[in-house]
This record gives C-alpha cells, sequence and structure tokens, in this order.
C-alpha cells in the first residue's frame, strides 16, 4: 500500500463507543470509516461520515461486503451481548484475511455495597426473578422479554427504547426511554413503582449505569446477566484511543 492511501475501515455497531471512534477519526486523510447500524432500533442515533443501516445476510454476506468494497480493517464496536454480529465478523474477516479489531466497554464490576446476584443466562434470570421478585425493573432493552412471560406472580416494570419484541408477562408495564439516565431520577422512578429487584445485562459504560447507583442506594438486589464469551480478535481494546492508535499504526505499517 502507499503511504498516501488511506485505510479502508468497516466500522461495526450503534454503540457510544462507536460513534465517539468515528467522532475521532472523522476527517483524518489515513482512515476512510464506514460505520454500520443493524437498524434495530428506530430512529438510531447516527455517527458523524459515512454510515449504512441494516444487516449483510449472515457472515457470507458480510464477506462478499468486504471483498467488494475492499475493506483493509474491520472495527467490531458492537454491544457485548451482540454475539451474532461480532461471530459474523470473526468469520467473515478469517475469510477475507482482514484483520479484525475489537472495541468492547469495560463491564461493570459490583462495590461492596452492591447486592448482585450473577446469572449465566437470560432463562437464569428469569428462574432468579419468578423465585425472588414480586415487583421487578427489567432493563435488558427490547429482545429476550419473552424470557420473562411465563412468570405470573411477578409485575414488571420494562424500560426499554422501542417496544418489546415477543411475548411480555401477565403483569407488566413498558416504558419508552432512551439514556443516558440520572440517578435521582432513577431512584424516584424504583421507588414510584415499589421495586424489589432489577434485572440488567452486564453491558457495562456510562450510559445507563446510574440504575445500578440508585440500586445501590436502595439496597434493591440486581440480577446481572453475565456477558457471553468473547468471539476473538486480532487486536482488542477497551478504550477509543487504544484503537484509534492501533489503526493510525496500521496505516504506518502498510504504507
Amino acid at each position: 500500500m502507499d503511504s498516501r492511501q488511506t485505510v479502508k475501515i468497516l466500522l461495526l455497531g450503534g454503540t457510544s463507543e462507536a460513534r465517539s471512534l468515528a467522532a475521532e477519526v472523522h476527517g483524518d486523510p489515513c482512515l476512510d470509516v464506514v460505520s454500520s447500524l443493524a437498524g434495530r432500533v428506530h430512529e438510531p442515533q447516527l455517527p458523524v461520515g459515512s454510515a449504512r443501516v441494516g444487516g449483510f445476510g449472515g457472515p457470507a454476506g458480510l464477506t462478499q461486503w468486504l471483498e467488494h468494497e475492499c475493506v483493509d480493517v474491520v472495527v467490531d464496536a458492537t454491544h457485548p451481548f451482540a454475539t451474532s454480529m461480532s461471530s459474523n465478523a470473526r468469520e467473515a474477516s478469517r475469510a477475507t484475511g482482514t484483520p479484525l479489531v475489537r472495541l468492547v466497554r469495560p463491564a461493570w464490576t459490583p462495590s461492596a455495597d452492591d447486592r448482585w446476584i450473577r446469572v449465566g443466562s437470560i432463562s437464569e434470570a428469569a428462574e432468579a426473578v419468578e423465585r425472588l421478585s414480586r415487583r421487578s425493573f427489567l432493563t435488558i432493552g427490547r429482545q429476550n422479554v419473552d424470557a420473562f412471560a411465563w412468570i405470573e406472580r411477578t409485575w414488571f416494570l420494562v424500560r426499554s427504547i422501542d417496544p418489546p419484541i415477543g411475548a411480555l408477562p401477565p403483569h407488566h408495564e413498558v416504558l419508552l426511554a432512551r439514556g443516558p439516565f440520572a440517578e435521582a431520577d432513577e431512584i424516584e422512578l424504583m421507588r414510584a413503582h415499589r421495586i424489589d429487584t432489577m434485572v440488567t445485562k452486564n453491558s457495562g459504560g456510562a450510559m445507563t449505569d446510574a440504575k445500578l447507583a440508585a440500586a445501590r442506594r436502595l439496597a434493591v438486589p440486581v440480577v446481572m446477566i453475565d456477558r457471553p464469551r468473547e468471539a476473538g480478535a486480532d487486536f482488542t481494546a477497551d478504550s477509543v484511543g487504544a484503537v484509534v492508535e492501533w489503526l493510525r499504526g496500521h496505516h504506518v505499517r502498510q504504507g
């Protein structure tokens, strides 16, 4: 590659980290970034620069897209629980010989004052709620809510950006809202609905961590769904700065 050429980058993810990365490298003559969003959220927050919305058609479709667009690097900045997309990125990167960079935000860790009940899956979370809770705050996004639909003894406050997909529990209220949220508001919300248990995925990040602080203040147990195992990448980092440094170094290495 001539040193004056740009590195063509496919940036996967509608996360805040992906938007920050797109903004950080926007206008860099060495890095040409196309952001890709899955399109599962109505009116998604678009990054600066070039962007596409929608799927690729599985790993085969992504492989074809990488080849057609002559992509030099794939950056997977998807949500920590977006396992299908991460797996597709890994498979397509291997098939095309394209370097894969993983940008994943640090996971939340409990403090001494937190009351976490750690589980390994959505189904385990539902079992814990049925056993422990009468009024549960469900904050897992719009997908997988149907895993709680069989629970009759518990009332649920279901919060998501868009309406949940699939069946809902018989006793519930849906609250459509987009973060970030303030701790004081989260405390007021949980008190108003007499929440005795909160359910969330360990997505990490500051956009929604106020709910954890609120649960801590109110001594509300948190059913915390652990992250799935990462698919693996050629380079993994938990900060935008580290990924930008790697990308610029890659341009120099390939020059």
